[in-house]
């Protein structure tokens, strides 16, 4: 049965590809509450996910200190929520706290998967299934007795985020006919997420040589090692970007990318739910679990047996990444251009 929700509160995943693929659940429920005050609960690194998300109605930032300040913020967050007047507590989190911080907002109901002790602190918990994850956010809103559907994710950007990028660009002399490529070679969870830099390296070459490209790097501060071994090999036609800009404005610069080409991490996500091109090469996970789901979004895995093995450190010399060769996903990318061609057509103008 519906619930009759008024003010919900949604508790964010602290991952930027997390958060893109709770996008379809969080779209259903506000279309199933219309009326519905909702709150998202977040970490400030992924705030500009939902910013401008036309679901989202307030943005409460979270953040979590060390030993007893983390007790501390943790008190106050929940006293700050239980002023709200909270209904309905929504957890995308899976994460003990976020069911103990559901169930002290004083929300009469709550739902979340029921892993790790949970369930003492939900009403609606959820079993998690062997299934694409979008599947399972969206599988929490349907706790609530909302009828949902698979959708890929939709990314909204800010205009002061669109005009950084605009900007910055601007600034390394890009012109807006320019065919940009992104690249996301590293990947937050782990080494054996991560396909060779030489690899990245030989495809800009061809980038370059094959689409008069530039090629723009993505990343964090603790991927600038990669970012830079990629830029030295190819040269000025690469421009590292790593570590240099906030989420926001590489979410811009992304939404001006013709092409991105990324290991399965959360940048991946972004620029499949922006509407870009993207190919994501994957090793140790599984694209049936957390591949993107775009328009244009494509995976490249080999059929090594011991792939998918999820762990974070590879113990066979990431086998299942160096056997997925350069020519192979440049093959891909020259297939997916001429796919896409009409779109990029329209949308740079090009003849």
């Amino acid at each position: 049965m519906l619930t009759r929700a008024r003010k919900i509160l949604v508790r964010a995943t602290n991952w930027i590809g997390d958060s893109v693929m709770t996008l379809p659940a969080l779209e259903q429920l506000k279309i199933a509450f219309p009326e519905a005050h909702i709150t998202v609960l977040l970490r400030a690194w992924v705030k500009p996910i939902y910013e401008a998300h036309p679901a989202v109605d307030q943005i409460i930032v979270y953040e979590k200190e060390d030993g007893l300040k983390r007790i501390h913020q943790l008190t106050k967050i929940i006293k700050r929520l239980k002023k709200e007047g909270f209904d309905t507590a929504v957890l995308f989190q899976n994460a003990f706290e976020a069911a103990l911080i559901g169930f002290f907002s004083g929300a009469r109901l709550r739902v979340g998967l029921d892993s790790d002790m949970r369930r003492l602190f939900l009403t609606h918990p959820v079993k998690r299934k062997k299934q694409h994850h979008i599947k399972n956010y969206l599988d929490i809103v349907s706790a609530l007795g909302v009828k949902t559907e698979e959708k890929a994710p939709v990314l909204y950007l800010k205009e002061s985020h669109i005009l950084e990028a605009d900007n910055l660009l601007k600034d390394l002399g890009i012109d807006k006919r320019q065919f940009l490529v992104g690249f996301s070679p590293g990947a937050a969870y782990g080494s054996a997420k991560r396909w060779p830099a030489d690899s990245f390296a030989q495809i800009a070459k061809k980038a370059i040589k094959s689409w008069n490209a530039k090629v723009l790097l993505f990343g964090s501060k603790k991927e600038t090692d990669i970012c830079r071994q990629i830029q030295q090999k190819v040269g000025k036609d690469v421009i590292d970007l790593c570590g240099k800009l906030e989420l926001g404005t590489a979410m811009g610069v992304i939404k001006r990318c013709d092409m991105f080409l990324s290991n399965d991490s959360g940048l991946m996500h972004v620029a499949s739910a922006l509407g870009i091109p993207t190919i994501g090469i994957f090793g140790s996970t599984d694209p049936e679990l957390t591949g993107p789901k775009g328009s244009f979004s494509y995976t490249i895995k080999s059929n090594i047996s011991c792939s998918p093995c999820f762990k974070r450190e590879c113990p066979k010399n990431l086998e299942c990444l160096y056997s997925i060769s350069p020519d192979q996903v440049w093959e891909k990318m020259e297939e997916i251009r001429n796919e896409a061609c009409s779109i990029l057509r329209q949308r740079r103008n090009y003849k």
